[in-house]
């Protein structure tokens, strides 16, 4: 029998994808929000797939504010845009 692969959903594009393919967003115990290329941070955890795409269209549906039922600053989105280019810039090399 097959190994069940894990599956979530993107927060951009709504598609169901392996939970290794996309990119955790997560907000710690202490309220700050961060990418987590491994997916072993502590606390609550969103899916994106590592696309700058899925990172815009969430951030105007208001995507994580649902998802962490928190109002997001700008500088948050500023910093995970960031996080996103850096970690690219890092696999093109």
């Amino acid at each position: 029998m097959p190994k069940k692969v894990p599956l979530r959903q993107c927060l951009g594009c709504r598609e169901m994808k392996p939970k290794r393919e996309l990119i955790r967003v997560v907000r710690s115990p202490e309220g700050e929000v961060s990418l987590d290329f491994k997916g072993k941070k502590p606390g609550r955890g969103a899916y994106l797939c590592p696309d700058m795409a899925c990172l815009k269209r969430a951030r105007r549906a208001k995507a994580l504010e649902r998802a962490f039922s928190a109002v997001m600053p700008e500088a948050v989105y500023e910093g995970l845009l960031a996080q996103m280019e850096q970690k690219e810039a890092q696999g093109d090399a």
